[in-house]
């Protein structure tokens, strides 16, 4: 196979995709093999690809590969998720360019303009994952709303309401004003709002004062139906038992008194709006009180809202400080920050709002779920994560999984004429079970279905097992031999979303944890340290990426500033870095191929030493890279290779094996370097699928079908430590020889002689004098006259330089840096006597100075020894 003189990305990483997918090697089918299992966390259907696409696909993709290159049957199973509110938002914005407003549709109308959307755009991400090199079994694709999955999903809904788990109620919940629909309290982040602290006066009845409130939203005041103090506070004390009246709209409302007021805040009153504040709302089923409404759907008042019915909520709040002030009633304002809730999808403020929802208890089905991640039958990484699960689990709240969307799965609950509900998994189901409810004629026309739909994670919490269609067919092969799932990449910002309901939903339909390790990714950020989005404009668009740099360059970038649950701070120059490997990689494949191979020449003793040092470093790593693996520290595995390619095997193994200019290698010492490569690159594949297959293909000649993909990691072999130390001190005398020739400017090709005083294992001597271009290597009892040294251990290895350099000048540079480092020391010294500075600096800086004080001692003496030995 020939190898092109540059590496071409683009044109390798479309060959080598289409040949994996027409050998079908990303398919996977139960076997007698041990199963490896990974569900991807399934994107928006109307997404494109980010940076945390990139790297959370780019970690999954890795240790898929590693598992097939370990024998076992990986499957990867791709999909994409519905996104009800994210989509259904899309689609009414593209009607609303058109014209046409979703009000003016019915529900099978709108629901036939949303599938021609998602058919549309919904495969786009998972194509641009191929860019990537995902491995995924792409014949097993998943749709949360294809049939199987809503399937699921109805049959999921309908089992947990006969058990008693599900229920209906008007409760307090978030809501969208833009979304109009209810959110989760994990779909709503709170953030820190400059906003006024308003000082409404209310006139007590009967009488001429008024009490003071302080709030930070006056336009609920329409909704007030109380007003509460705390019951010791003297400062409210003349308050009890009388009634006030609410301003503007003059409501006559009692004071209750309770202990949930902070005396503290404010002014110790609080008014009591129920159907707009959680905390308020229980208040009002305390004393039952009324709840008053003000808020249409949209955001706007409604009549309730009095003069300002039909206006924007912050419209209102502007208008009512004006009248506030005109009516004498607001006292002050003053600057005030505090958390407001903002939607997670549609970016606007939440509107806590009373509504009738269905909602799942939550309390049984996650004790289990709890247990298995706090035993570590689920384990974290990194294991911090375990603490923000517990306090999200230990107070956990029924989950609202209603919404007031049309996109998505309907919830099968059917209405009765005369009040009442069945919930069924289809009409036809609802009809027989409603015959057995009523006593009157009831035809299925007569049903009327919910017209919500369900919480988009009401589908995904399933994902791990509805993909292998184990809630349709329990027993089914798939789910028998695939599930328990082995292992989640995510980011720790959907724990609470996804994967602590996942958990639950395992035990609750499998009894069994739906997967072994949660690994949690960063979040992708710029390298000032900022999360990365469209608004900012900050986030790169990975296929221009990949086009400039390759995949594999992209991959390796973002990983090598990726450790588990640490933020990365991309730069581009991490691809630069990858793309740059890539060609160290594809330069010296092709230095090797490049040689001319001879069966009679004879093995240099270098090449000797140097393949069974290399052979030994080789297994230390594999050894290094299993453990790194089973800690999930994929980002160190990955320089863990990089460090053994570039300076292992391309800076030391291959120099010492290069035969000399236009001389023929060896052809035992050839098969072993190529038997080298070989590992190299096995153990690159799963990080860098492209260049390692591309070359793979090139080392030998391969059989139609062959492939890197699956053919094995390397094993360790017994590894020879003590080698491997010799060689590191080995390397240390070559480092000195060559800072010799650095320091006095001697060039490379200018032989010198190393002269040894002390104990030398002359085992090596063959590598110290091809890589240091040595005439010779002596044993001597004392320095040579004019010969510069360095020690390595307590062995002195000095090189005489009489011949090579200018004594006189060399004398009196040496003498110049001795004097300076003489008056450095003493400055050091200065400080470290001051008893102040020890007792008051922090120890890291005095343990600095230390270090300077024994860094300068060492230089004096190995200059005053040098000195010593050029005037003699």
């Amino acid at each position: 196979m020939e190898i092109s003189s540059k590496y071409n990305p683009a044109e390798v990483e479309e060959k080598w995709y289409s040949y994996w997918m027409e050998q079908k090697l990303f398919h996977s089918e139960p076997d007698e093999r041990e199963p490896y299992t990974i569900v991807i966390p399934p994107p928006n259907v109307t997404g494109i690809l980010h940076m945390g696409h990139m790297l959370n696909n780019t970690i999954q993709d890795i240790l898929v590969r590693r598992a097939r290159m370990e024998g076992k049957n990986a499957c990867w199973v791709p999909g994409t998720d519905h996104a009800s509110i994210a989509t259904e938002a899309k689609v009414v914005a593209k009607l609303a360019a058109e014209g046409v407003k979703k009000s003016d549709l019915t529900r099978e109308e709108f629901l036939a303009h949303a599938w021609e959307w998602t058919h549309k755009h919904g495969g786009i991400i998972l194509e641009q994952l191929k860019k990537l090199g995902a491995s995924c079994d792409w014949d097993r694709t998943c749709f949360t709303m294809d049939e199987l999955r809503s399937e699921s999903v109805i049959k999921v809904f309908v089992d947990l309401y006969e058990k008693g788990l599900i229920y209906r109620g008007v409760r307090m919940v978030n809501w969208d004003p833009q979304a109009l629909t209810a959110l989760s309290d994990e779909e709503v982040v709170h953030k820190e709002v400059n906003g006024k602290l308003y000082y409404l006066r209310y006139r007590i009845e009967g009488e001429d004062g008024y009490a003071v409130v302080a709030t930070t939203r006056p336009e609920t005041i329409m909704g007030d139906t109380a007003m509460c103090i705390h019951p010791d506070n003297p400062k409210t004390a003349h308050l009890k038992g009388k009634k006030v009246i609410v301003p503007l709209i003059n409501r006559v409302i009692p004071v209750i008194e309770d202990e949930y007021v902070d005396m503290e805040f404010g002014t110790g009153c609080l008014k009591v709006t129920p159907a707009h504040d959680v905390n308020d709302y229980l208040l009002g089923e305390k004393y039952d009180l009324p709840s008053i409404d003000i808020f249409n759907d949209n955001g706007t008042l409604n009549e309730h809202g009095a003069m300002y019915a039909g206006k924007e909520r912050f419209e209102v709040r502007k208008l009512i400080e004006k009248d506030l002030i005109e009516a004498g009633l607001l006292e002050k304002t003053e600057p005030y920050t505090n958390k407001v809730g903002f939607s997670e999808r549609t970016n606007v403020v939440i509107e806590p709002k009373l509504s009738m929802q269905w909602f799942l208890k939550m309390e049984a089905i996650a004790k289990p779920a709890l247990e298995a991640v706090e035993n570590d039958t689920i384990k974290f990484h990194p294991a911090k994560y375990k603490n923000t699960y517990r306090h999200w689990m230990e107070n956990i709240k029924d989950w609202c999984i209603s919404r007031q969307l049309w996109w998505g799965h309907r919830i099968p609950a059917y209405y009765l004429p005369k009040g009442g509900v069945v919930v069924a998994l289809t009409r036809e189901e609802a009809y027989r079970k409603a015959l057995q409810k009523v006593d009157y004629p009831l035809s299925i026309d007569d049903l009327r279905q919910d017209e919500d739909c369900l919480d988009t994670w009401f589908s995904s919490w399933l994902w791990p097992i509805s993909v292998f269609d184990g809630i349709n067919r329990p027993d089914n092969p798939d789910i028998n031999y695939y599930y328990p799932t082995n292992d989640l990449v995510t980011g720790p910002d959907i724990i609470f979303f996804w994967v602590a309901r996942m958990i639950m939903s395992g035990y609750e339909y499998r009894q069994t944890p739906c997967f072994r390790n949660v690994y949690f990714t960063g979040i992708v950020r710029d390298i000032q340290g900022r999360k990365m989005s469209k608004q900012l404009g900050n986030s790169p668009d990975p296929i221009e990426l990949m086009e400039k740099h390759g995949a594999d360059g992209v991959r390796m970038g973002m990983l090598l500033a990726s450790s588990a649950g640490n933020d990365l701070l991309f730069d581009e120059s991490l691809c630069e870095q990858g793309r740059n490997f890539n060609n160290k990689i594809w330069n010296a494949f092709r230095l090797v191929k490049g040689w001319e191979v001879s069966d009679r020449a004879e093995q240099p003793e270098t090449a000797a030493i140097a393949i069974n040092w290399f052979d030994g470093i080789l297994s230390k790593t594999i050894v290094e890279l299993d453990d790194l693996f089973s800690k999930y520290r994929l980002s160190e595995a990955l320089m863990t290779i990089y460090k053994l390619f570039w300076d292992e095997f391309s800076s030391w193994y291959l120099e010492l094996i290069k035969p000399a200019y236009q001389q023929p290698i060896d052809r035992a010492t050839y098969e072993a370097t190529l038997a080298f490569f070989d590992s190299l690159l096995r153990l690159l594949h799963p990080f860098m699928p492209f260049i390692t297959e591309e070359l793979w293909q090139a080392l030998y000649e391969r059989k139609a079908g062959e492939s890197i993909m699956v053919a094995t990691q390397p094993k360790a072999k017994l590894v020879d430590e003590r080698l491997i130390a010799d060689f590191e001190i080995v390397k240390q005398i070559i480092a000195g020889i060559r800072t010799i020739r650095l320091q006095k400017n001697i060039p490379n090709k200018d032989e010198l002689t190393l002269q040894v005083i002390g104990s030398h294992d002359n085992r090596f001597d063959a590598v110290i004098a091809k890589m240091a271009n040595l005439s010779s290597i002596e044993e001597v009892s004392e320095k040579t006259a004019g010969a510069i040294g360095f020690l390595v251990g307590t062995t002195e290895f000095t090189v005489p330089l009489s011949d090579k350099i200018d004594l006189e000048a060399e004398l009196k540079r040496m003498k110049a840096e001795l004097e300076y480092q003489i008056g450095f020391l003493e400055s050091v010294m200065k400080k470290l006597a001051n008893e102040r500075f020890v007792q008051n600096a922090k120890p890291e800086i005095v343990e600095n100075e230390r270090k300077k004080r024994a860094d300068a001692e060492g230089k004096i003496a190995l200059l005053r020894e040098s000195i010593k030995a050029l005037e003699s």
